[in-house]
């Protein structure tokens, strides 16, 4: 197996392939990425066979800042005929030893509007498929979440990748994308992204206690207040810093406090904070800053910010940002776990949550 799939949002090919690349070069596997515009995926073609399955394994999933998914692809079929698609994919995937059995089926398209017209066809695609591979011995009986993840990736009618994934290495959304219905009391779409870089930043099992009720939060750049909701939602009080309105519903809480100054200059009162929010329109290496500096003066336990990407060189302007953010920590001797993500929800962005390891006061 020579081919890694990976996902990413359309228009981004560029640089998940970048990073792709990178990433593959640490791991001593060689290789390069093969990418077509807006298409919404990216295949890195590997030079040594089975190499695929060494990166599906040993590159570390949540590392990757652009990919939403990423599997080991055991055959490519260019032209299934309409009136049998399931045979001639059973008959490859029997004659290769290396394939593991897997607990579950995904099939899947890649996330443009041309591809998502297969999804109806996808759907119904995968009750037939899952009984012939069960049939033929790929798949277990039963669903089993701790086996491999079987993907079929539809790119076009008749045109498909198959593979498959690790699950302590995937994302565990079909599709790479956490389906999330937006509250309709909720004052702007952006309150999306905060709750969306819950879902794939922190294990459900720990949101009772690092998302608990009775917490204060600071959000910078809170108008009219998307992220606050999601705060709120959670029952925490927060501290809400925008010169703008922020909407009445959350207003009449009573859990939100407003504060009309610059969120660059704004220090908490009291020193009682978890977590620190921001989605400031600002210059990304600004914002990382300025977030380090709350992590290491002791303001915030927790952070989760937006760094808005330039239209040239996106990939080179994260690492950047990134790595002068984590020397910064380093350098001032702060133990921490990060993590970045270009999620669903993000447009020209990422979004990073940090949360910090050492305990230091704030006073």
């Amino acid at each position: 197996m020579k081919q890694l799939m990976l996902y990413c949002r359309s228009g981004f090919e560029k640089e998940c392939a970048g990073e792709i690349q990178d990433k593959a070069t640490q791991l001593e596997v060689y290789g390069f990425p093969r990418v077509k515009r807006n298409s919404g995926y990216v295949v890195f073609e590997c030079y040594q066979d089975g190499d695929a399955d060494k990166l599906a394994r040993g590159l570390d999933f949540k590392s990757l800042i652009f990919a939403r998914q990423m599997f080991a692809v055991a055959a490519e079929f260019q032209s299934l005929p309409s009136d049998d698609r399931i045979s001639p994919i059973l008959n490859e995937l029997a004659d290769i030893e290396a394939f593991p059995r897997c607990g579950d089926l995904r099939i899947e398209t890649p996330d443009t509007n041309e591809a998502k017209e297969l999804l109806k066809f996808c759907r119904k695609f995968t009750v037939p498929m899952r009984q012939a591979l069960r049939g033929k011995g790929l798949m277990l009986n039963k669903d089993n979440a701790k086996k491999p993840v079987l993907h079929i990736c539809f790119v076009e009618p008749g045109h498909c990748y198959v593979g498959y994934s690790y699950t302590d290495n995937n994302s565990q959304f079909f599709m790479g994308i956490p389906r999330l219905k937006f509250p309709a009391d909720a004052p702007s779409r952006s309150t999306l992204k905060l709750e969306e870089a819950f879902h794939v930043f922190i294990p459900r099992e720990e949101w009772d206690e690092r998302l608990a009720p009775g917490m204060w939060g600071v959000d910078l750049g809170a108008c009219p207040g998307g992220w606050t909701y999601q705060l709120v939602k959670r029952s925490m009080f927060v501290h809400c810093v925008d010169n703008g309105m922020m909407a009445d519903s959350l207003m009449e809480t009573g859990q939100i406090k407003h504060h009309m100054v610059d969120g660059f200059k704004f220090e908490p009162d009291r020193k009682n904070v978890t977590w620190i929010v921001c989605d400031m329109v600002e210059k990304p290496a600004r914002v990382a800053h300025l977030m380090g500096q709350w992590l290491l003066k002791g303001w915030a336990k927790e952070a989760i910010f937006n760094l808005k990407l330039p239209m040239k060189g996106r990939y080179d302007e994260v690492l950047q940002d990134l790595e002068n953010l984590k020397q910064f920590l380093i350098d001032n001797k702060v133990k921490f776990k990060l993590q970045a993500k270009h999620l669903y929800h993000d447009r020209e962005e990422i979004t990073i949550h940090i949360q910090c390891l050492s305990n230091i006061s704030p006073y």
